[in-house]
C-alpha cells in the first residue's frame, strides 16, 4: 500500500473533484457546531450547573477548571483510542479470516465494517464515560471525581500490557488463514511436481514415436495442452502470493497501529492528569488564587514538556499529551481569570457607588468560573477529538484507503449519529449526550482529515486549492458562520492530518 500522488486528471478536474470532496469533509464538520452549542447550553443551566459552582468553594477556580478539563481531554482521548481499537479489531478479524482472492486494499465490506464499528464505538465510550462523570460530580463531588480520574490513569498501564497479551492470543486465533496458504503452497509444489515428471515423460515418448518414423500430431496437442495448464497454474501462484503478501502487509499496519494507539491510551493522560491532581491540591487546601501556585504550576508544565520533548524517544502520546497538559493548565487560567473579572467588576462597580454584598460577588465568581471551565473544557476537548479523528483519516488516505471511501463515508456515519443523538437526546441525560458527541466529533474529524490529506496529494495546485476552499466554505456555510471556532478547527484538523502517528 504505497502512498501515491492523486492524477490523471486535468487541473480543472482536480480542482473540481477536490472542491466536492472537501464540502463534504468540511459541511459534516459544520453540522456538529449546533449540536455543540445546544449541548453547551442544557449543561450551563442553572440546574445543571449547580453542582459544578457548589464545588468552586471546595477545590478553588485553578482546581476546578483542570480538574474539568483534564476530565473533559480524557474522555475525548479515551473514546478515539477505543474506536481505533475497535475498528482494528474488526479490521483484523476480517483479513485473518476472509478469503484474500480479492484486493483487501479495495475491499468495501472491509472497510465499511471497520469504519462503522470503530464509530459506533467512538460514541458509546465517549457516551459512557460522560454519563460516568456527570454521576460521580452529582453524587460523590469534584473531589470524588479527582479520585475517579486518578484511579483510572494509574490503571490504564499495566492493563495496556495486559490488552497487548490479548491482542496476540486473538491475532493467533484468527491467522487461520495463514495455515491455507501453507498448505496451498505445498499443493501447488506438488501439483508442479508431477506436471514435471509427466512433461519429461511426454518428452520421452514423443521422441521414442519420432524414432519410429510417427508424426507426433497428437503429442503436439498434448504438448499445448500442457502449457495451457501450466500458465495457468503459474498465474494463481502468482496470484496467491500477491494476496498473501497483501494480507501480511495490511495485518502488520493494523498491529503497528493497535500498539501505538494503545500505549498512547495508556501513558497520554498521566501528565495532565498529574497538572489537575497538584492544582486540585492547592486549591482544596486553599492556596487556589495564590501568586505562588501559578508560579509552581508554570514550572511544573515547563518540567514536564521538557522531560518528555527531550526524550530520545519521542512517540505520539508524549506530543498529544504535552498538548493536554498545556491546554489542562490553560484552561485552569481561564477559569481563575473569569472570576476575577467579576471581582474587578464589582470594585468598580463599588467605587462608582453601586454595593453589592460579598456573599453576591462570591456567587457571581463562582458562577462564571464554572460556565468558563465547561466551556473551555468543552471546545478544547472537541478539538482534542477533531485532530485524533483526522490522524486516522489522513493516514487512512495516504495509504490508499480510498479517498473517496474514506470522506464521504465518514460524513455520512457521522451524519447518521448525529441523527440518531437528536433521536435520543430524551432519554440521554447530560454528560452522556456531551460524551457521545464527542465521539461523533471524532468520526467528522475522520472525513475532515480525510479531506485534509487528499488536499496534500493532488499532481497540480488548482486541486489542493479547491479541496482547501470546499473544506472552509463548507465548514462556514454548514456551520452558521462561525468563523473564530470554524477557523480554530480547520488548521488543527489539517496539521494532524499530516501526522503520521507510526
Amino acid at each position: 500500500m504505497a502512498q501515491i500522488k492523486l492524477g490523471a486528471r486535468s487541473p480543472l478536474m482536480e480542482a473540481a473533484v477536490g472542491f466536492a470532496l472537501g464540502a463534504v469533509g468540511g459541511c459534516i464538520l459544520g453540522a456538529t457546531e449546533d449540536p455543540v452549542e445546544k449541548t453547551l447550553s442544557v449543561m450551563t443551566a442553572a440546574g445543571p450547573l449547580k453542582p459544578v459552582v457548589d464545588e468552586v468553594r471546595t477545590v478553588g477556580a485553578l482546581g476546578l477548571g483542570a480538574l474539568i478539563g483534564a476530565s473533559a481531554l480524557t474522555t475525548a482521548m479515551t473514546a478515539a483510542v477505543a474506536g481505533v481499537i475497535l475498528a482494528a479489531a474488526v479490521a483484523s478479524v476480517f483479513v485473518g479470516t476472509q478469503s484474500c482472492g480479492t484486493s483487501h486494499k479495495d475491499s468495501v465490506t472491509l472497510w465499511a465494517s471497520a469504519g462503522l464499528a470503530g464509530a459506533f464505538g467512538t460514541t458509546l465510550s465517549g457516551a459512557t464515560l460522560g454519563a460516568s462523570i456527570d454521576w460521580i460530580v452529582n453524587n460523590y463531588s469534584m473531589v470524588g471525581l479527582l479520585w475517579a480520574l486518578s484511579i483510572f490513569t494509574m490503571l490504564k498501564p499495566p492493563l495496556h500490557f495486559v490488552f497487548k497479551i490479548l491482542w496476540k492470543q486473538g491475532e493467533a486465533c484468527c491467522n487461520l488463514r495463514s495455515k491455507d496458504w501453507e498448505r496451498k503452497r505445498k499443493h501447488t509444489e506438488i501439483i508442479d511436481l508431477e506436471q514435471r515428471q509427466r512433461v519429461a515423460q511426454q518428452i520421452e515418448q514423443r521422441i521414442l514415436t519420432l524414432e519410429k518414423g510417427g508424426s507426433g500430431t497428437e503429442d503436439m496437442t498434448t504438448w499445448v495442452s500442457e502449457r495451457r495448464h501450466r500458465e495457468e497454474r503459474e498465474r494463481r501462484k502468482t496470484k496467491n502470493e500477491e494476496a498473501e503478501m497483501e494480507q501480511r502487509s495490511m495485518q502488520d499496519w493494523i498491529n503497528t497501529a493497535v500498539v501505538k494507539y494503545v500505549d498512547f491510551l495508556a501513558f497520554s493522560g498521566i501528565p495532565m492528569t498529574v497538572v489537575a491532581i497538584v492544582t486540585t491540591g492547592f486549591g482544596v487546601f486553599g492556596y487556589g488564587g495564590h501568586q505562588s501556585v501559578f508560579i509552581a504550576l508554570l514550572a511544573l508544565v515547563a518540567g514536564i514538556t521538557y522531560l518528555l520533548l527531550k526524550s530520545p524517544d519521542f512517540k505520539f502520546w508524549m506530543l498529544v499529551g504535552c498538548m493536554g497538559m498545556l491546554a489542562t493548565f490553560v484552561i485552569a487560567m481561564l477559569t481563575l481569570h473569569a472570576g476575577q473579572v467579576v471581582l474587578t467588576t464589582a470594585m468598580k462597580m463599588r467605587a462608582a457607588g453601586q454595593n453589592h454584598s460579598r456573599q453576591n460577588i462570591s456567587t457571581g465568581m463562582n458562577r462564571q468560573s464554572s460556565l468558563e471551565a465547561l466551556n473551555a473544557a468543552f471546545f478544547a476537548a472537541k478539538l482534542c477529538e477533531l485532530a485524533l479523528g483526522a490522524v486516522v483519516g489522513g493516514p487512512l488516505v495516504r495509504r490508499g484507503a480510498g479517498e473517496v471511501k474514506v470522506v464521504v463515508g465518514g460524513a455520512l456515519v457521522a451524519g447518521g449519529l448525529l441523527v440518531g443523538l437528536e433521536f435520543l437526546a430524551p432519554v440521554l441525560g447530560e454528560g452522556a449526550r456531551a460524551g457521545a458527541l464527542l465521539g461523533v466529533v471524532g468520526v467528522a474529524g475522520v472525513s475532515v482529515g480525510a479531506a485534509a490529506a487528499v488536499a496534500g496529494r493532488w499532481s497540480s495546485w488548482p486541486g489542493t486549492l479547491g479541496t482547501a476552499v470546499g473544506l472552509v466554505i463548507g465548514a462556514l456555510a454548514i456551520g452558521k458562520w462561525h468563523i473564530v471556532n470554524i477557523g480554530l478547527q480547520v488548521p488543527v484538523a489539517y496539521v494532524f492530518a499530516m501526522t503520521n502517528p507510526f
